[in-house]
């Protein structure tokens, strides 16, 4: 069955016209409020206009004048003074500081006696002499106490256990000095582990006493240095 409804009564036909018209006066008042202006008035019927002041001061560029420096002073005038003839001056002798020979050789002997060197083993004139090596001739003494260097440590010889244990070798470097007495002092080593340089302390601390080495016939300190091996087989 059909509904019978006019056409002219229909609503639904123009909303869309009335819709279009309705948005456009919003979008008409809405634009007409914004550029809406409003000044006030001072009363007088004038509008009141606030400027910024410019703080900006311009300043004038001056040139500085550079004065010159005052000229330096006159020169005092140099006073001299006149001495008469008459008048005795006091003459300065001055002594002769020179020395004679006699007193230079003994300065130097004295300076000589004062000084304590070390003479290596290398260049020392007279070496220390290991007991067995008096008799030796002279240019066979160095020798002969390097000999009997070695002939001590082999004889006094012993690997220490907790070395071997570990499998611990190898080469220590023994420096020590033959004092003015003949004793020896001064024993240093260095080597790869700490029982194998205890042993070799050991071994140099039990060498005797011996001569001391001689400089121009006067008893020094020798250093000597030598490396004992310890080896594992």
């Amino acid at each position: 069955m059909r509904s019978k409804k006019s056409s002219s009564a229909d609503l639904n036909k123009k909303s869309t016209f009335y819709l279009s018209i309705g948005l456009f006066l919003v979008l008409l008042i809405s634009w007409r409020a914004i550029e809406w202006k409003n000044y006030d008035d001072d009363g007088y019927g004038y509008i009141a206009l606030d400027v910024d002041e410019d703080d900006d001061e311009e300043i004038p560029i001056t040139e500085q004048l550079k004065t010159p420096p005052p000229p330096p002073p006159p020169p005092a005038p140099e006073i001299i003074e006149v001495v008469e003839d008459e008048e005795e001056i006091e003459e300065t002798i001055i002594e002769s500081t020179e020395t004679d020979q006699e007193e230079i050789v003994e300065e130097v002997e004295v300076m000589e006696e004062e000084l304590d060197l070390d003479v290596p083993f290398a260049i020392i004139e007279d070496v220390p002499l290991f007991p067995g090596c008096e008799r030796v001739p002279k240019s066979q003494r160095r020798a002969c106490f390097q000999t009997n260097i070695q002939k001590h440590i082999n004889k006094n010889f012993r690997y220490p256990e907790i070395a071997q244990e570990m499998g611990i070798q190898g080469r220590v470097f023994v420096q020590f000095v033959i004092d003015k007495d003949g004793s020896i002092v001064g024993i240093r080593t260095r080597g790869p582990d700490k029982n194998l340089e205890k042993e070799a302390q050991r071994i140099i601390g039990k060498l005797p006493t011996m001569t001391p080495g001689k400089q121009r016939g006067r008893p020094v300190r020798v250093p000597f240095s030598i490396p004992i091996t310890f080896k594992l087989q």
